[in-house]
């Protein structure tokens, strides 16, 4: 058995419910040692919360620092804390813009560079959660869509950059998650599930290989529109 300081670390944005609490008990079980970056705290004790805000580079920074100081190494940084507001271009509140561009792209890069130290000492991996909503566009999505299509580059710049210095970087795009609370949408994948491919990712794969991008779906899907003659039938 390894001892507590050889355990190793995962910084996870976002754990206090749904997909990033998944992750950090799907990483939990394998052996990690978790911090998490929270605005709300659920008080629990496993999770290792720092209450931040993302919106704020100084917390972010104050937060990063406190993490590696206290465990004494970083393995894996997960960026999964999202916002979202959807609304038509034309409506669309410049502060809600501002909000999802802070919380969703703005607060990743700030990660990247204040984990970036401790992920080069431990030959690490940073991992961002992006979305299908990023190439599969609708109306009403601009700002959603606009930040998870963004961090595509984002990630897969830093692991041209940092793949020499020993950091990995991985996107990972999840469909439809039952991320709400009594969601039991049957054509959606749950968080656990979520949690265990995204694990599997981090702890899973040989340290000589880099998934720089995988995207996941639900398994199940809806019955087809009913098209052409076939609509005969149902008439």
């Amino acid at each position: 058995m390894p001892s507590e300081a050889e355990r190793p670390v995962a910084l996870v944005t976002g754990t206090n419910r749904g997909t990033g609490r998944a992750i950090a008990a799907a990483l939990h079980r394998r052996g990690y040692r978790i911090r998490s970056l929270n605005r709300t705290l659920s008080g629990e004790d496993w999770l290792g919360e720092l209450r931040c805000d993302l919106t704020d580079p100084g917390r972010i920074a104050e937060c990063v620092a406190e993490a590696v100081a206290g465990t004494g190494r970083l393995d894996v940084c997960v960026a999964n804390a999202v916002d979202r507001a959807f609304g038509p271009l034309a409506d669309l509140p410049a502060r809600d813009w501002d909000r999802l561009v802070a919380i969703n792209l703005t607060s990743v890069f700030h990660l990247i560079r204040h984990t970036l130290p401790a992920l080069r000492t431990s030959a690490g991996l940073f991992v961002a959660m992006g979305s299908h909503a990023a190439t599969r566009f609708f109306e009403g999505g601009a700002a959603y869509s606009a930040t998870k299509a963004a961090l595509k580059a984002l990630v897969e710049t830093l692991l041209l950059e940092e793949r020499g210095n020993g950091v990995r970087a991985c996107l990972i795009s999840p469909g439809a998650i039952a991320n709400l609370d009594g969601d039991e949408a049957p054509y959606k994948m749950s968080t656990g599930s979520v949690g265990d491919c995204v694990a599997a990712v981090i702890d899973g794969w040989p340290r000589d290989v880099v998934v720089g991008e995988l995207e996941i779906r639900p398994a199940g899907l809806p019955a087809p529109p009913v098209t052409g003659i076939d609509r005969l039938l149902h008439v």
